[in-house]
């Protein structure tokens, strides 16, 4: 007869479930793994014999062998290392069968029997949840797991606890959720002196997730502004707090188990690779735009990063979604961001400032913001130039508004998106309104309609860039908690069409 238990396989966020099975039968002793492991999964033999070996457990002098089913999916990682183990003293009637084909487990094992902690504890809690199993998985993984309450989660320390719990002998308490973050206050909006157009710009970002363009000579606060955009974004709801954190867990970044409200906030560097900024490498990981699900990215020297990282971005910006294409599989992950870009006008910076600027004015600004693509360019919602601040501007006191000021009116701006897009499948805010539904959601009068279609004409608006627009217009009458769009919203919104490109 054979032993059944089950784990998970990782496709992106989604855990599939993996039957477990474990036959001793007669023949030349030995001890194999069959389904599609990977390295790290046929290597478990080793760690369940020298694990088994400490707590003197002798395995039959017999054929073992394990199937991971359905044998189709590659299995990548250490998690399969326990539920191989329980799957094989069950077999040996060490354990019970019928409690152990109950169970879903995952989890790393030490040579000496202990429980290491692995990626995807919240993915995997959720696919025993659906599947109304109990979730055995290590000590350091429990808080995280034990987030998804449809299912019982419990923590051992060890190989011996996970075996006294499932005999009933030293039964375990289930694991309890790790504490959420604190939402620590961040740099305040009141710090920024002047800027009153970038900030304007900023508020409108947040208040509809529009991606935001900044070009500015350096030192003029375009990285100042950037960081404190997480300070006027609303908390992130319960659903998308456990979104983000299915993300974070397969990248192996939640804290102690805690799941946060804070938005992410992500930064890289420009010298990223492809792989670092969309998700790849060798088992195909989250990368930069996924781990800013439902938050920010800010790409710092935007026309810096190499041209295919920035072609790569066209399409998500789009789909909310990025799809890393093996040869064997396509792992898909979420990546609805908010996308703050920043660059110099030219390459030395200073292309409005004759007496700084090098001697290949004006051809060097052309070269240096031809880095960036058209197609990509016309997916900014929003272009501002950011200029120098005069001196005489920073040693004024500080007499802006406050974040806390600017992020109750996006919050309020917020809430009517969501109550507008209730029920509305993958749209939350205007910036993900398309179709008749942008028609119905952003109606013009007839000035609006000659207003956008003059600008149209003028700036050679591209039809992404005419709706663009429309859903800019919308959030800024959000903001002013208008139901209708006036021609004053409208020209606003065009007026964050006219820096850096037409369309």
């Amino acid at each position: 007869m054979v032993a059944v238990t089950h784990t998970v396989a990782f496709e992106g966020i989604e855990a599939r479930d993996v039957e477990v099975q474990c036959a001793v039968s007669p023949g030349l002793p030995g001890f194999s793994i069959v389904g599609l492991p990977d390295k790290a999964v046929s290597e478990a033999r080793e760690r369940v014999r020298a694990a088994l070996s400490t707590m003197a457990i002798a395995l039959p002098s017999k054929k073992i062998t394990i199937n991971l089913s359905p044998a189709d999916i590659p299995k990548e990682g250490s998690h399969f290392d326990l539920p191989i183990a329980l799957a094989l003293l069950a077999e040996i009637d060490i354990l019970p069968r019928d409690k152990v084909a109950e169970l879903t487990a995952l989890g790393e094992l030490a040579l000496d029997g202990g429980l290491v902690p692995v990626l995807g504890a919240l993915p995997a809690a959720m696919a025993a949840a659906e599947e109304e199993r109990t979730l055995i998985c290590p000590l350091a993984c429990g808080a995280e797991a034990a987030w998804v309450g449809a299912c019982g989660v419990f923590a051992p320390r060890s190989l011996a606890e996970a075996i006294g719990h499932i005999t009933a002998r030293t039964p375990l308490a289930p694991a309890v959720p790790g504490e959420v973050g604190p939402e620590t206050g961040g740099p305040d909006m009141r710090e920024v002196k002047g800027q009153e157009r970038a900030k304007r710009a900023l508020e409108i970002a947040a208040a509809g997730r529009h991606h935001l363009l900044m070009v500015g000579s350096p030192g003029s606060g375009k990285s100042m502004l950037a960081a404190r955009l997480p300070g006027l974004l609303p908390p992130l709801t319960p659903a998308e707090a456990l979104e983000t954190s299915m993300v974070h867990s397969l990248a192996g970044l939640m804290d102690e188990g805690g799941i946060s409200r804070i938005r992410p906030f992500r930064e890289p560097h420009h010298t990223a690779s492809m792989p670092a900024i969309v998700g790849g490498g060798r088992t195909a990981k989250p990368g930069e735009i996924s781990l800013a699900h439902n938050g920010v990215l800010f790409m710092d020297e935007f026309p810096e990063f190499p041209r295919q990282v920035l072609e790569t971005l066209r399409q998500p910006i789009e789909t909310g979604e990025v799809v890393v294409a093996r040869a064997n599989a396509h792992v898909r992950y979420p990546c609805r961001f908010l996308l703050i870009a920043a660059a110099n006008p030219c390459r030395c910076g200073y292309l409005a400032e004759p007496s700084r600027a090098c001697a290949r004015v004006p051809a060097c600004g052309e070269e240096y913001m031809g880095r960036i693509s058209g197609p990509l360019m016309d997916r900014f919602d929003l272009r501002v130039e950011v200029p120098p601040v005069a001196w005489s501007d920073l040693d004024m006191p500080a007499t802006g508004e406050t974040s806390a000021a600017i992020a109750a009116r996006v919050a309020a701006a917020r809430a009517l998106q969501s109550t507008r897009f209730e029920g509305v499948e993958k749209v939350r805010v205007n910036a993900d309104a398309s179709g008749a539904l942008l028609e119905t959601i952003a109606p013009l009068d007839a000035d609006g309609r000659e207003l956008l279609a003059r600008a149209a004409e003028r700036m050679g608006l591209t039809a992404r860039g005419y709706h663009r627009v429309l859903r800019v217009a919308r959030t800024i009458a959000d903001l002013a908690g208008s139901q209708d769009i006036t021609r004053a919203h409208l020209a606003e919104a065009v007026s964050f069409r006219l820096s850096y490109g037409s369309g």
